[in-house]
């Protein structure tokens, strides 16, 4: 297998951000699953300094030489560990392949840094994401000294990474929900990781759903994040679900408030997603698309993260 012109991608990624401010930041080197880069349509390269992780969806020839020259173009650049996920395999192994193990890789986003997890599938933080995440870096720093009680409402929070921009952007209480306590501790670790304050900000196992009478009340709300998987088995589904949530969400949001709503789901379309979004609420407009994560480029729009900056005005 040539690897080549992957790691033409590669190089070309790790020049531009060793050239940057934030040159340790956590970004994707190599993004396959775009369908941009005919063969290599399974494999992603993420960095994690000084860790690498190089992700396989499915089995190629000769993956020990790709993680071989992967390492010898990337230690000159102070990497120490690289480490191969075959997601193709039960329980998707993780093994360090080059260097060293890296005991405590962590995702840097600036001066906030987040644990991660290499001996699971989902290290706990995730990097296309990140156009999301600074809308609501921005929204907060302009909300948070023009309205009083500024309230974040976080649905399907995983590990809170949203919660820690958003605390670290300016003041405000936050509430986070999520059905799995676990990922919930993960989320209060890091922001007590980030040295935060935790005045304000909760952590609530909830299904965001069935349990909405249960933490609607805690509102209102003049920002919400709502970023649900697009199949959690028992618990949600975004064809039955989605709509059903976006319409009861009015209930605990401000008279004027601003949605991050996101779908990631590659079958469904953004036609689709802000035709349900329009008939949740008459007080829904969205504003805009986020643009993608560049280092995250799609043959097909349609089929990439949809982020939605949503407007919510009680009085239409």
């Amino acid at each position: 297998m040539n690897w080549e012109s992957l790691l033409q991608v590669v190089r070309s990624k790790v020049a531009e951000a060793h050239a940057a401010e934030n040159r340790l930041d956590s970004r994707r080197l190599f993004h396959g699953r775009g369908n941009c880069y005919p063969g290599f349509e399974r494999v992603c390269v993420d960095s994690y300094h000084p860790a690498i992780l190089v992700t396989l969806f499915e089995e190629y020839e000769a993956e020990d030489e790709l993680a071989r020259q992967l390492w010898a173009l990337l230690q000159p650049f102070g990497y120490t560990g690289l480490a191969v996920q075959r997601r193709y395999r039960p329980r998707a192994p993780i093994v360090w392949e080059c260097g060293e193990p890296v005991e405590a890789p962590v995702a840097r986003r600036g001066q906030l840094q987040f644990p991660l997890t290499f001996d699971r599938q989902n290290v706990g933080f995730f990097l296309d994401i990140e156009p999301g995440r600074f809308w609501l870096e921005q929204q907060v720093r302009e909300k948070a000294g023009q309205l009083d009680n500024l309230k974040l409402l976080n649905l399907f929070s995983f590990t809170c990474a949203f919660s820690v921009v958003a605390r670290a952007a300016g003041e405000l209480e936050i509430l986070n929900i999520d059905l799995n306590k676990g990922v919930l501790k993960r989320g209060q670790a890091n922001h007590q990781f980030n040295q935060l304050p935790m005045k304000g900000v909760r952590f609530v196992a909830r299904d965001a759903l069935r349990d909405f009478k249960r933490y609607d009340r805690s509102g209102p709300f003049q920002l919400a994040v709502v970023d649900p998987p697009t199949r959690q088995r028992g618990a949600f589904e975004v064809e039955t679900n989605y709509a059903k949530l976006l319409e009861k969400l009015p209930a605990c949001l401000a008279d004027e408030a601003d949605l991050l709503l996101v779908l990631n789901s590659p079958a469904h379309s953004e036609a689709y997603f802000r035709e349900m979004v329009a008939a949740a609420s008459s007080g829904y407009s969205v504003v805009e698309r986020l643009p993608q994560n560049p280092d995250f480029p799609d043959s097909d729009p349609d089929g990439a993260l949809k982020m939605l900056h949503v407007r919510f005005n009680r009085n239409g």
